[in-house]
């Protein structure tokens, strides 16, 4: 049986590091919707079936971005927690797809997301039973703390791996997870923590660029302009404009 490829981006977060006066995915990046950049671009990198973006309750500004009216993407509404989120937008997907697809959650705040890496990451998982993510190997030397501000040990850094999205799992075993996890009130950091409590072992690490920034304080916000124009990519003014007077100035 052939598996389709789904898409979950999560926007239901209010972003209070950045100190702004709306939700980082409405901040803008060369004068458009970070969340707008995010979106089209994966939805330009691979055919699939559907996206959900799951939104925060009392959300002002979907209404007025491009990927509003994309037909690819369907709302939903999202949780207090970002599992919760990701397990709204699984529910919707269970009247849609089958619990062997694949599902893709990707951090809106990662507009820079390299092409050949989504293209590595499915080539790599298709035929795996459960799923991976990509990530990048620590390359700096780690300290661990006393807890009192001095050094306690210097950490072997060769096993350690810095998680980056997309994650892409089944969906049944994605959905799964994340029900018993939250269930069981256990801490759920990203998609594969949740996958690891019910199938440890079996999530395949795929390396990925380094410049696949999460931009998660005001300075990545010019940083990920920097690495969005060094890979060429250009702004379609028809499809990716935002009303002059909504820009974030």
């Amino acid at each position: 049986m052939t598996s389709s490829f789904w898409l979950v981006l999560p926007a239901a977060g209010i972003g209070q590091r950045m100190g702004a006066d709306r939700p980082k995915q409405y901040l803008t990046i060369l004068d458009h919707y970070l969340l707008d950049i995010t979106l089209q671009r994966l939805l330009e990198m691979h055919p699939f079936a559907g996206c959900i973006v799951p939104l925060h309750p009392d959300d002002a500004w979907w209404a007025d971005s491009v990927s509003a009216t994309d037909p690819r993407i369907t709302t939903c509404l999202g949780g207090a927690e970002r599992s919760q989120s990701v397990l709204a937008a699984l529910q919707l997907l269970e009247d849609l797809a089958q619990d062997n697809d694949w599902v893709l959650v990707h951090d809106m705040a990662r507009p820079c997301l390299d092409a050949d890496d989504l293209k590595r990451l499915i080539g790599r998982l298709r035929d795996e039973p459960v799923g991976g993510l990509l990530a990048t190997r620590v390359t700096d030397t780690l300290k661990r703390s006393d807890g009192a501000g001095r050094v306690a040990q210097t950490v072997d850094r060769s096993s350690y791996w810095r998680a980056l999205t997309p994650q892409m799992f089944r969906l049944g075993i994605l959905r799964d997870s994340l029900e018993q996890a939250l269930a069981k009130h256990a801490p759920v950091t990203d998609e594969s923590s949740a996958v690891e409590t019910l199938r440890p072992g079996e999530s395949v690490l795929v390396e990925g660029r380094a410049d696949n920034l999460k931009v998660t304080v005001p300075g990545d916000i010019e940083l990920a302009a920097f690495i969005l124009q060094r890979s060429g990519w250009a702004p379609s003014t028809q499809s990716l404009a935002i009303k002059k007077d909504d820009r974030k100035q």
